[in-house]
Order: structure tokens, then C-alpha cells, then sequence
């Protein structure tokens, strides 16, 4: 963003159970060095479990080491911790560049990004001096030589100056008609490159939502007023005719079908143009789980008949994946699971899924585990682009304390995106099971329609900083073999909230309530009843601990259940957190939930930030427990608790 000024130039100037978490960590650690022989080390919440032998600087031609100084006097902490963020010197310190010439152009490009840095913070008179061995860097000729001892001496000195406020706003063009206040550029307000290209995004997207594919932003004038420390802004905008859909074409597909790319995009030829249709066509794309990366780009120009062309480039996925996953907890034991899949079976993206898993280790008997095993099949775009059809086959056998349970279960269903967060889903099931229980041994044959509707609006699936995410769920069921006939309900919400601009501090909530209604407790298969506690629902109870017991302690379940968690995620570093936590939980064999018996457990959790999601550790005490309950519960796994 070039910033012009009526008095000085802006901006640049010169110059136990723990032991088995870790040991599980430490596991798997080695299995990703096994598939990844590049790695140079890895780290687990900070602490070097192993390096490879390999020197990454070795092919470095004539290397020159430097060391990196920075004086900045009057930066706050958290601007000085910004500027050393945007230094490239600073972060690649320890390791060498190629000669005097590469350090030369090191440390130009590290003023430019230092200055970009001063102008994100809204510092525009902000000067930057780099030295090497003592000279200025304007100073220095092209083919300077450093010579002497090793590391050669870098000095960043900087001088902040006063922060700007935006001052006069003019917007002009086909902007002219809009108010600078509804984009966020008010006279005294933050007048950071960041608002102000921000702003920039905005207005042209307003327009853009009019059904005007080229809007864009024709002129840009920005001068910061030095005696006032404010920045003037002026910007003109062209709106663009009003146009529908051209041709789409595809690029970049091998094995996946071109024309089913096309079609999975949803622009109709002749219907108008839509930013967000834009942005849903690429976010369906992706949904598809066949390719790496998809770009949806307007052509610069419209067609003969005044329609938009549409280009979509896309780089595919490998079709077969592989997936391991372990989760460890004190109460539970150990978990495995994996899956198998074919992302693109015969060219349209089916997809045919195995999935497979074995829970208990290390808390049940060998001949106590609880294993399950599966296979699903799911068909995109069967009743338009937001349509996915599905079908599987799932068998279980497993051994929690509540009940002894084996099952073969089948189901068929559709699901459709009615927006960027709303989904809805039926689908028909029918479960043949046999059940041993606290009433008896029992054999059903459970035919049911299982409905379910999903808003989700957070920012990040995997570690969500705002946003929220609503399930309402209603499964009418009746059992062939005995006559019963019941309805499941239940919904459950979630809500994330930042409570400071870097997202360091993240308050998250859940809330979920359930009710079985039509049906006694002993005429619901035990395996469909209620439970509460362990490390997805309670923590610091066992699983199914919390809620109605029979005469030897085991749990029975319920027909209803309530719980709620708040957790406070503090981000100590990019990479780790502090998850403070209280979760609490009720289970009835009532219709509706008794808080009378409302279990309450509390702890502490640690969080390592990775690219496929937060690994967790977290510990809990039960703070009204029953005799029979644990003292304390431990769980590792992969992702956040909720």
C-alpha cells in the first residue's frame, strides 16, 4: 500500500498412566519419522524427542555467519515482538547465508518487511536503520565484502514514532454513493494497512454482491499528514456492469471426472453472478476430499453475450489414504483405530471408506475389548452439487460396564448443504443386536429414520477461535422383534468466543441435552440409552460412570442427560496452550433430566497446535464423586475436546 507524505518521506529510512501417554507420543513419533525421512527433528509440546543427522546449511555456498542486534527504545513489548516476528534476519540467525552478497540482500528485504511491519501498526513516520560492521546499509556499495571474524556484527536499530488515526475518507467512482463508516474507515479510527486493504475488500465485495463480477478498486491515494499523525484515504471504484455466468472451465483434473468438476461447481450458465457462490463452488470442490487445492477466478473480461466466464484450476489428491489413530486415558485404557478409503472410486468422487478400531486396551481383559469395524460408501451430487448420497455396513462387539453388546447395522441415506452452514440428513437403519444387561440377556431388530440437522459457523473445524455449532438430531425407531416403538431426541451446542484480538484467549462452551420418549428403560437397547463421563463427555469420571447404577454398581443408563463444559484455551506460544477446564453432567431414567444428581468434574489440560489439529493432554479430578468413582482421570488424543 504506498503511503505518500507532504513532509518526509514515510516509513523506510537507513539503516505412571503419564509414563504410557508419553511413551504412546513417542510411538507414534517414530512412525511419522518412518514415513517421512526429510524431517529434521521432532518436538512434542516443545521437547526434542529425536533429530536427524543431516546438516540442512551443508550445501550453502561460501557461507557467512552474522549475529543480529536489535535496538528499539521506544517499542511497546508487543510491537518489538511483531518487528522481530517480520525479521528474517532475526529468525534465520543460526543458520548461514551465502556470502556478503547474501547477506546485502538479507537485510534490504528485511528493512522492506520491517517497514511493511510499521505501516500494519499504523506507524507511518517509523524508520528503520540496519547496519553491517558498523556501516549503514544506503552506505554500502553492491559488491561490499565483509570480511574479519565470524559472525559478521548486524545491528536493527528503530525508532517507532507516533501511532496515525485515519483522517479524511473521500471514496469516489462507484463508490461514491456508499458511507466509509459501513467498511470501517471512520475519521479517528485505525488507520493500520491491514483496515485500510480490508476496507478495500469490502467495498469492492459490496459491489460484487450487486452481480458485478469486475468491480474493482481503480485509484488509491493515501498521504500521511505528519503535523496531525493522521493518514488521508481516498479511494476510487469502478462498479462494473451487472452480468450472470459464463462458460466454467475446468483445468487440472487427471483423474477426476472434468465434467463432474464443472457440474459440482453449481454456476448455471446465465444466472447471475454472486461472490458467495463463487466462494461456496470452491469450498464444494474441496468437500470432495479429491483435490489439494482449487482456485474459482472470474476472467477480466465478459463474454460476447455479457455473461462472466468462470476458470477453475485444480490440483488433485492421491485417491487412497491411509489413516492411524491412537487416544490414551487413564479410565478408559487405549484406543486404535484406522481407516482405509478410495476417494475417488470410479471418477465422480465416490468415495468407499473401511474403517476399523479397538478400544480397552489396558483396561479391559483380552477377551473384554471392544472392537468395530466398517464400511461406507458415499456418492456426491446425486440431487444437485449440495447433495451427497451415503450407505454402509457397520458390525460392533464391545464391552463397556453398562452392558455386554454385538451388532450388525446397516443404513442408507442423502444429506444436503443448504448453505456455507446449514446441512440436514435422513437416512433409514436397520440394527440387529444382540444385548446382555443389568434386565437380562435380549435380541432386537431395530428399524429406525434417523434425522439430523447442523449449523456451524465456527472459523477453524479444528481449533476454533469464534463461531458457533448447533446438532439437532430426532430418531423415530421401533424394534421388529419386541414391539417397542420410541423416539431419541437430541441436541447439543457449542460456542467459541476470542477474547482479545490475537485469539490468545478463547472461551469455549458446550451444552448438550438428550430424551428418549415412547418406551421404558428396560425396552431401549441398552447401547441406545444414555450415558455420561470420560474424556468426551465428563472428565474426571470413568467412562459411563455418571448416572443411575444397579445393585453391583454397574451403570444401566438413562432416558435422559444433560451436560456442559466451559474451558478457558490460554496460547502460552504459537504452538502451545493451557486449557483450564470445568465440565459437569446428569443422567436419569426419567424423561426429562434431574439436575438433583448433577456430577461436576474439573482440571487442567495442555495443548500442542499442529497442522491437522491440537494434540491434548488433560487431567481431571471428580469434585462430588461417588465412592466408587476414580480419584482422577488422565486423556491424550488428538483435536480439542469439543
Amino acid at each position: 500500500m504506498p503511503v505518500h507524505g507532504r513532509q518526509t518521506a514515510v516509513g523506510c529510512a537507513s539503516g505412571g498412566v503419564l509414563l504410557q501417554i508419553v511413551l504412546l507420543a513417542v510411538v507414534c513419533s517414530t512412525a511419522l519419522a518412518a514415513q517421512s525421512r526429510s524431517a529434521a527433528a521432532f518436538e512434542l509440546f516443545g521437547l526434542k524427542l529425536w533429530e536427524l543427522s543431516s546438516d540442512e546449511d551443508a550445501d550453502i555456498v561460501d557461507p557467512l555467519r552474522y549475529t543480529v542486534t536489535t535496538d528499539a527504545p521506544d517499542a511497546d513489548e508487543d510491537l518489538a515482538e511483531k518487528l522481530e516476528n517480520a525479521s528474517a534476519l532475526k529468525a534465520d540467525e543460526e543458520h548461514p547465508v551465502s556470502g556478503s552478497l547474501g547477506l546485502l540482500a538479507k537485510a534490504r528485504s528485511d528493512r522492506e518487511q520491517l517497514v511493511a511491519a510499521f505501516y500494519a501498526d499504523a506507524l507511518y513516520e517509523g524508520v528503520v536503520t540496519i547496519t553491517i560492521q558498523g556501516k549503514p546499509l544506503d552506505d554500502l556499495p553492491p559488491d561490499a565484502e565483509f570480511s574479519g571474524p565470524q559472525p559478521i556484527p548486524v545491528v536493527i536499530s528503530i525508532a517507532a514514532g507516533p501511532k496515525f488515526t485515519l483522517g479524511n475518507i473521500r471514496l469516489k467512482g462507484d463508490a461514491a454513493g456508499l458511507a466509509s463508516a459501513d467498511f470501517g474507515l471512520i475519521a479517528g479510527g485505525d488507520a493500520s494497512s491491514g483496515a485500510v486493504l480490508k476496507a478495500e475488500a469490502a467495498i469492492v465485495r459490496a459491489l460484487k454482491q450487486e452481480g458485478r463480477p469486475l468491480a474493482k478498486v481503480t485509484g488509491r491515494e493515501i498521504v500521511a499528514e505528519h503535523a496531525g499523525s493522521t493518514l488521508d484515504v481516498t479511494l476510487t471504484v469502478a462498479a462494473g456492469p451487472v452480468a450472470g455466468y459464463g462458460d466454467t472451465t475446468v483445468e487440472g483434473t487427471e483423474k477426476v471426472d472434468r465434467d463432474f468438476t464443472e457440474y459440482m461447481t453449481g454456476l448455471k450458465r446465465g444466472r447471475q453472478y454472486s461472490p458467495d457462490e463463487i466462494d461456496d463452488a470452491r469450498d464444494r470442490l474441496l468437500g470432495l476430499e479429491v483435490f489439494n487445492s482449487v482456485t474459482v477466478k472470474e476472467a477480466d473480461a465478459l463474454d460476447a453475450e455479457g455473461n462472466i466466464p468462470i476458470g477453475v484450476e485444480v490440483s488433485e489428491r492421491k485417491p487412497h489414504h491411509l489413516d492411524l489413530v491412537g487416544s490414551l486415558s487413564s479410565t478408559d485404557g487405549l484406543d486404535l483405530k484406522g481407516n482405509w478409503e478410495h476417494r475417488n472410486l470410479f471418477g465422480p468422487a465416490e468415495k468407499l471408506r473401511i474403517d476399523g478400531k479397538i478400544s480397552g486396551i489396558g483396561s479391559n481383559d483380552l477377551s473384554q475389548l471392544n472392537y468395530s469395524a466398517g464400511v461406507m460408501f458415499e456418492k456426491p451430487g446425486v440431487v444437485g452439487p449440495a447433495s451427497k448420497f451415503f450407505a454402509g455396513v457397520n458390525t460392533v462387539l464391545e464391552h463397556p460396564d453398562a452392558y455386554d453388546h454385538f451388532s450388525v447395522k446397516g443404513n442408507t441415506g442423502l444429506s444436503y448443504d443448504l448453505d456455507r452452514q446449514q446441512t440436514v440428513s435422513a437416512e433409514v437403519a436397520l440394527d440387529y443386536s444382540k444385548i446382555t444387561d443389568s434386565f437380562g440377556k435380549h435380541t432386537f431388530l431395530i428399524a429406525s429414520i434417523p434425522l439430523r440437522y447442523v449449523y456451524d459457523n465456527r472459523d477453524n473445524r479444528l481449533n476454533p477461535t469464534t463461531g458457533f455449532r448447533a446438532l439437532a438430531y430426532a430418531e423415530p425407531s421401533y424394534d421388529i422383534l419386541n414391539g417397542a416403538a420410541f423416539v431419541k431426541l437430541r441436541g447439543e451446542g457449542s460456542a467459541y468466543q476470542s477474547l482479545d484480538a490475537a485469539s490468545k484467549f478463547v472461551l469455549a462452551e458446550r451444552v448438550a441435552i438428550g430424551s428418549i420418549i415412547g418406551a421404558g428403560l428396560q425396552d431401549v437397547p441398552a447401547d441406545r440409552r444414555f450415558y455420561s463421563g470420560g474424556g468426551g463427555s465428563v472428565r474426571g469420571y470413568a467412562y459411563q460412570g455418571i448416572g443411575p447404577k444397579d445393585a453391583d454398581g454397574e451403570p444401566i443408563g438413562g432416558l435422559s442427560f444433560f451436560e456442559t463444559s466451559f474451558e478457558m484455551r490460554i496460547a502460552i506460544t504459537d504452538t502451545i496452550g493451557v486449557v483450564p477446564f470445568v465440565d459437569a453432567g446428569t443422567v436419569s431414567t426419567d424423561q426429562f433430566p434431574d439436575f438433583s444428581g448433577m456430577k461436576v468434574g474439573a482440571g487442567v489440560g495442555l495443548r500442542y497446535i499442529t497442522p491437522f489439529g491440537p494434540l491434548r493432554i488433560d487431567a481431571a479430578v471428580p469434585l462430588n464423586p461417588d465412592p466408587d468413582d476414580p480419584d482422577f482421570g488422565i486423556y491424550a488424543g488428538i483435536g480439542q475436546a469439543f
